[in-house]
């Protein structure tokens, strides 16, 4: 402590900053300027930086856990989501299974139908001149001597001679159609379909042009049971083996490759046998390119290559052969 005389004169800056309790004990002359502020102020910045370096590390684990939350709460979000959607999926591939093998039905029975109006008319504009046949003759022979006549063999089912005279009355008698015209059609004519093998392939192949590769693939399905020995069963076989294909295509396009995959073995199998069973058909060289093109979507190049080389091999002229040889460069290149 200085005497009261020699007391160290205070800067007036120093008082104007400094807080009332540090200008009164400097002008008291207790403390100095380095003992009150110096020390104490340094301190106090190392204790807050300390604490700052702690909040901050706080926030970042608090920030951290929160991410590591959110993304488990998503995760199990997914986790929750994904076998309903998965459920969802399959179910409405089990509906459209179920569609596709209605609409099949439904194209079957609407054929069948067809062939069995036609072969009614066929019985009705048949049966009309038969009619007056068997009136002329039922009045003048007897049951008996009727017999060997071609005319009367509708009479038969009948215990007495009039009942000829109502047979040109065919329209009436809907119900009775199936006792008494199939006699007459199974010995004057065979039993004819309705469609003709063309309209049959036609209207599949409008199908497979319009996308319906399930009608399609039935009504060739159908031309093939119907006419396995017709000149177009080559290629029936062969638009089934497309529309196999094409349903590979867009099942690959909407990220089902576990379908994508089924349909492309299908193709395969049914590509197959357009050689096997017409090797010498319009539609082999192309089946043979085809199915080398879904081995290749199979990750299966050796098979490929070997349908290619044969195609080369056994069909120089076809159209085909020209891209076979660009793929077997490019499969060998790899």
């Amino acid at each position: 402590m200085w005497p009261p005389t020699s007391r160290p004169a205070v800067p007036r800056r120093l008082l104007r900053f400094a807080s009332p309790v540090v200008a009164l004990l400097l002008l008291a002359g207790c403390a100095s300027v380095a003992d009150v502020t110096g020390t104490a102020t340094q301190q106090d910045l190392v204790e807050l930086r300390g604490e700052v370096a702690a909040a901050q590390q706080a926030a970042a684990r608090a920030r951290s856990d929160a991410e590591n939350a959110a993304q488990r709460a998503v995760d199990a979000r997914l986790k929750a989501q994904g076998p309903e959607t998965e459920r969802q999926l399959t179910a409405l591939n089990r509906r459209l299974d179920g569609l596709t093998t209605s609409l099949t039905e439904l194209v079957a029975r609407v054929e069948e139908l067809s062939a069995r109006v036609e072969a009614l008319g066929r019985q009705v504009r048949g049966g009309a001149p038969a009619g007056p046949s068997g009136a002329a003759t039922g009045p003048a022979t007897a049951a008996p001597t009727a017999v060997p006549r071609p005319a009367t063999p509708a009479t038969p089912t009948t215990p007495t001679p009039p009942t000829a005279t109502p047979a040109p009355t065919a329209p009436p008698t809907a119900t009775p159609a199936p006792t008494t015209p199939p006699p007459v059609t199974a010995g004057t004519r065979p039993a004819t379909n309705a469609l003709q093998p063309q309209d049959i392939y036609q209207a599949s192949y409008i199908d497979f042009s319009k996308g319906s590769y399930a009608l399609a693939m039935a009504g060739f399905r159908e031309f093939l049971r119907r006419f396995p020995e017709h000149p177009l069963a080559g290629n029936a076989q062969y638009w089934i083996g497309e529309s196999h294909f094409s349903l590979a295509r867009g099942h690959a396009n909407a990220g089902q490759a576990d379908r994508a995959t089924q349909e492309l073995e299908q193709a395969v199998q049914e590509f197959r046998k357009v050689l096997a069973s017409y090797p010498r058909g319009e539609k082999a060289p192309t089946a043979l390119y085809k199915e080398a093109l879904a081995l290749i979507e199979l990750k299966q190049p050796a098979l490929a290559q070997q349908r290619l080389e044969y195609l080369v091999a056994n069909f120089p002229q076809a159209e085909e052969t020209p891209l076979a040889r660009e793929r077997l460069a490019a499969i060998k290149t790899r």
